[in-house]
């Protein structure tokens, strides 16, 4: 990103914000409610148009791509939450994921040609090798919302995985979950992250501060640290923008 400006009826949601994102990395962007982190993954995904800087992943610009597009580009996105379809299984939940890049052809769905059902059996596959990579294949066939949370949020990852993204935009992925369940997010964003490049937008510091390799962190729409977990957690100006209290620092210390 460089130097990307968003204004919404006079008010500045990001101003000049510029980072990388490397290859293989996983980037962390936290700040306070309000920083802008939300409006900068909207803009990446074509949501927000900006009014001024350019976004580049992969040598193509993504100032203006459609939304529809960006799987084809290699971009994937969990949301806040699980937004799940209640009516579908796991297992058709995640396959909805790899639709854009692997639905046959109209007619050949229409007319009921083999290529239809081949194409159709490969990818129940991919999607259950994405359930598995995970360990809730056993769930496959469940109803999706019937699951526990943590299960489901697991399925939300899956659904993004399984079109096998080069850059992975995480929102708030520990949401709702428990300890022991964030430390089994933890070791599997950290797994992920040999693979491919995954942006993070959470606010769970001990998560953020164990798992990136570097952290941006916004703060009213501006960039204020940019580095290593360990210089951002120290930085006194994250500590009174983001943390905002002694047990806050504390955590950031700790983590």
């Amino acid at each position: 990103m460089d130097g990307v400006t968003v204004r919404f009826d006079g008010l500045t949601a990001l101003d000049d914000v510029s980072f990388q994102a490397r290859i293989g990395e996983v980037v962390g962007l936290i700040g306070p409610n309000g920083a802008g982190k939300t409006t900068l993954f909207n803009v990446i995904c074509g949501f927000v148009r900006a009014d001024d800087g350019a976004i580049v992943w992969g040598g193509h610009p993504l100032s203006g791509v459609r939304p529809h597009k960006l799987a084809s580009l290699g971009v994937g996105r969990t949301l806040q939450g699980v937004r799940l379809f209640p009516r579908l299984t796991a297992l058709e939940n995640v396959m909805v994921g790899a639709g854009p890049l692997r639905r046959p052809r109209v007619f050949a769905s229409l007319l009921g040609l083999p290529a239809a059902d081949r194409a159709e059996r490969d990818l129940r596959d991919e999607a259950l090798r994405a359930l598995e990579a995970l360990e809730v294949a056993r769930i496959a066939d469940e109803p999706a919302t019937s699951l526990p949370y943590p299960v489901q949020k697991r399925v939300a990852l899956a659904r993004a995985l399984v079109a096998r993204p080069a850059l992975l935009l995480l929102d708030e992925p520990a949401g709702g979950l428990g300890a022991d369940e964030v430390g089994e997010l933890g070791r599997t964003i950290r797994e992920l992250g040999g693979s491919m490049t995954v942006l993070l937008v959470e606010h769970r510091m001990d998560l953020v501060m164990a798992i990136c390799d570097h952290v941006v962190v916004l703060d009213s729409g501006r960039v204020i640290a940019d580095g290593p977990p360990s210089e951002v957690g120290a930085d006194p100006a994250v500590l009174e923008a983001y943390l905002g209290s002694e047990e806050a620092e504390d955590e950031a210390r700790d983590a």
